[in-house]
């Protein structure tokens, strides 16, 4: 088992619906957090909220590079280590592939895949054995989907990256926790980076969502399919 009472957690994308569940459970089980996302005043606003489980804030764009040390080095200033990273930054696009053009591509990469793998090259040599990274991929890395093609398969290559990596990891004693929850409502459909959401049937609560990713990270848990959350909406 995990004890999370006095842990350093980084969290990524915390201002998002998930990421800020995330961070308030992880709060309330004892962990210090850093929270780091692309807005000033909403990770203010959830740093006042959290209290004094907040040791930091770091506004950063993971999706230009350079930004991910930078975000590790501020999160270990004064020589405090990680003893996890949660990453739970996302965007989502819909359309045909006919219709998705170089920019869209580029940011769904960048965010849902290159920006998780950035975070882990620099946190790594500030984790001890014990500690935990945290990928929020999706139930389309197991299932793609027609017009989310290029969305399903940033997700998977995010997935498939966690499944090598954790095994290059255990030597190393750092946990690696691949999560695929199915369609959360989160309101990130309705601020995809290009398209119109289809419609979509009604999704699964953050609160329950996040509950059962912290309770993985205790339990020491390695893998999250969407068949672990219940019923698919």
């Amino acid at each position: 088992m995990t004890d999370l009472q006095g842990a350093h957690v980084l969290v990524v994308g915390a201002t998002g619906g998930l990421g800020s569940a995330i961070a308030r459970l992880l709060a309330d089980a004892g962990a210090r957090l850093t929270l780091s996302g692309r807005r000033a005043d909403a990770l203010d606003a959830l740093a006042r909220e959290l209290g004094e489980a907040v040791v930091g804030t770091v506004v950063a764009d993971l999706t230009v590079p350079g930004s991910a040390d930078e975000v590790v080095r501020q999160s270990t200033a004064g020589e405090r280590g990680l003893d996890g990273v949660v990453y739970a930054a996302g965007v989502v696009a819909f359309g045909s592939v006919l219709e998705l053009d170089d920019d869209v591509l580029d940011e769904l990469l960048l965010i849902n895949f290159i920006g998780a793998v950035r975070l882990v090259r620099a946190a790594l040599p500030a984790m001890d054995v014990g500690s935990f990274l945290v990928h929020l991929s999706a139930i389309v890395a197991e299932l793609p989907t027609a017009g989310m093609a290029a969305y399903s398969a940033s997700k998977a290559a995010l997935t498939a990256f966690d499944q090598a990596m954790s095994h290059e990891l255990r030597r190393r004693g750092v946990r690696v926790l691949d999560v695929r929850p199915p369609h959360t409502e989160t309101g990130l459909a309705d601020r995809p980076i290009s398209g119109t959401a289809p419609r979509l049937p009604s999704g699964l609560d953050p609160q329950d969502v996040a509950a059962r990713i912290v309770g993985a990270i205790t339990a020491d848990e390695r893998d999250v399919p969407a068949s672990a959350f219940g019923s698919r909406p």
